[in-house]
């Protein structure tokens, strides 16, 4: 591979894991510095809270001992934060005001003071473009793929995404139970910024009756339709799952905030909350909002998880331990492999329109909101109010 840089093996890497956290993380921990020390002699030095703990010079040496048992544990016990960009460092001053600073050069000189030969990220989209700045100035590094929103390309999964997956779809079987005794419209609101995978994959697994994504356009009154024909079915409840990053049909996300301190400024969050309003004075059902949150990030890895999350620890390690740069472990159908850093963060891995659980799901009756409307149906408009 052209963007892959070959060096001598090195004695001393860091670390690290950057971004929101997910279940699987300190598998891969545990994965790699048993793999790095017992294979190879390698002394893995773990850095506290991502890039921000390499800033500070926050480090320590991993052992067998610390990395006992983390397996099945959630979190990770490096800490890590989503405020630590290089390139974008936010600096609070005594009266709260916060300006943004580029500390790569200091970073540069922790990795040289603490005689670090390479650094292995484990991160998301963002990360792996903080890991590509650095290998563009000469630091060796190898990525690991860590985000439940699988949206990184390159790799078919990331690990995390099962347990989240996993968590939307028992949140979904406990909300129908209670959306069907007291008749209502239940609507989860699930993470997905930019990528709608956990609204499908959660949606379809759980039985959402419908899904609204970022990447399929939606209509009010299409939404509305589905929901009073179940109701005229006699099925008097219907499940909306819906991605934090669902785009309202009069256009625009639905922030809850901006932080300057983040690389992405924006804060998304409460678009569940729009389309619950929306659709209880469309169809005159009472509708209640759940958002799950950080709940999708908390908790136990899956079997499934804890497993992917091994064989990327191991496979970091031995391709850092040979000399490799640039490079992201991924996998590819069944194999583990290494790809540049640069394919994977080249586009956002979003849903294709046509993907097959899409279309699995729509085989199964499940709606996406675009669904087309006789124009002479009655009922409500597309404004959410009621029909005169």
């Amino acid at each position: 591979m052209a963007d892959t840089l070959s060096r001598s093996p090195p004695r001393r890497i860091g670390l690290l894991t950057g971004g929101g956290d997910c279940p699987g993380l300190n598998a891969v921990i545990r994965a790699f510095t048993r793999t790095a020390r017992g294979r190879h002699g390698v002394t893995v030095v773990g850095i506290e809270d991502g890039f921000e703990g390499l800033l500070e010079g926050r480090m320590r040496e991993l052992d067998y001992g610390e990395v006992a048992g983390l397996i099945g544990e959630g979190g990770t016990i490096l800490g890590t934060t989503n405020k630590g960009d290089p390139w974008h460092f936010p600096v609070t001053a005594p009266d709260g005001s916060v300006s943004i600073h580029d500390v790569s050069a200091r970073m540069l000189a922790r990795i040289r003071e603490n005689a670090l030969d390479a650094l292995v990220v484990v991160g998301g989209d963002g990360s792996m473009h903080i890991a590509q700045r650095f290998v563009a100035l000469g630091v060796p590094v190898v990525g690991v793929p860590k985000t439940i929103d699988n949206d990184l390309s390159a790799t078919d999964t990331t690990f995390g995404f099962d347990t989240a997956v996993s968590i939307v779809s028992e949140a979904i079987d406990r909300l129908t139970t209670t959306a069907s005794s007291h008749h209502r419209v239940m609507v989860i609101e699930v993470m997905g910024r930019y990528a709608g995978w956990i609204a499908l994959a959660g949606g379809v697994a759980g039985g959402a009756d419908t899904i609204l994504i970022p990447e399929v356009p939606f209509a009010w009154e299409s939404v509305f339709r589905h929901v009073r024909q179940r109701a005229l079915r006699g099925r008097r409840f219907s499940i909306v799952c819906v991605a934090e990053g669902a785009k309202l049909p009069e256009g625009g996300e639905v922030l809850r905030g901006i932080d300057r301190r983040r690389t992405d400024a924006k804060q998304l969050g409460g678009v569940g909350a729009v389309i619950a309003q929306r659709i209880e004075a469309g169809t005159g059902l009472e509708t209640r909002v759940t958002v799950l949150g950080h709940l999708q990030r908390g908790g136990t890895p899956t079997a499934y998880d804890r497993l992917l999350a091994t064989r990327f620890g191991v496979a970091a390690a031995e391709s850092a331990c040979r000399g490799d740069s640039g490079v992201m472990v991924a996998l590819r159908g069944t194999e583990i492999v290494t790809v540049p850093i640069a394919d994977a963060i080249a586009t956002l891995r979003t849903v294709p329109p046509n993907h097959p659980w899409v279309q699995a799901a729509r085989a199964v009756g499940t709606r996406f909101g675009d669904e087309p409307v006789p124009a002479d149906e009655g009922g409500a408009r597309g404004d959410g109010a009621p029909a005169s």
